[in-house]
């Protein structure tokens, strides 16, 4: 045999003899993953603690913000008793940037059909600068595990469609 295929022969062998350790490697670390996913508690069922957010925060990045909400006509109800336990999420929070947030947080409800459904606006103005204005992390740092998941079942099942989340920054203040 000539020393390139000499060569090439061992390569072969030693690159199946690797393959076979990686394939092993993945085998042992997808297993690894499905044994802590296991273990792990479902979003549905977790507790976070006070100050671990349940979802990814919601912040506005710059002056203010519009929110645009489309809520079903028969779910109405269920979206203002979900303000309001935001409300009160606010008012019992200890944290400073709560009521700061409180302050900036007007919720509309427009007369207008918005295709079948009710649209609230939520405007934010100002904006707290570095402030969660995510819903689900305001209602699971108040409530218990079992109130929160009442409250934000009541807020899924209540839109009909998802939001629309607008950033601003001030271009003119009419009245200054």
């Amino acid at each position: 045999m000539s020393r390139t295929a000499l060569t090439l022969a061992t390569a072969g062998s030693h690159d199946a003899h690797r393959s076979r350790e990686l394939t092993s490697m993945a085998r042992r670390f997808a297993g690894a993953i499905v044994l802590v996913m296991a273990w792990s508690p479902s979003p549905a069922t977790a507790q976070a603690a006070p100050s671990e957010p349940i979802s990814p925060p919601r912040l506005f990045a710059h002056d203010g913000g519009i929110v645009l909400n489309f809520i079903k006509p028969d779910k109405t109800a269920d979206f203002e008793f979900v303000i309001e336990r935001v409300k009160e999420a606010f008012s019992k929070s200890a944290r400073p940037e709560r009521a700061q947030q409180a302050a900036g947080w007007k919720v509309f409800r427009s007369p207008d059909p918005a295709g079948g459904n009710v649209l609230y606006v939520f405007l934010i103005d100002p904006a707290v600068p570095g402030s969660d204005y995510q819903i689900s992390n305001l209602i699971a740092e108040t409530f218990t595990p079992a109130e929160a998941n009442d409250i934000l079942k009541k807020y899924a099942e209540s839109y009909a469609q998802g939001m629309n989340i607008v950033n601003l920054t001030l271009a003119s203040d009419l009245g200054k």
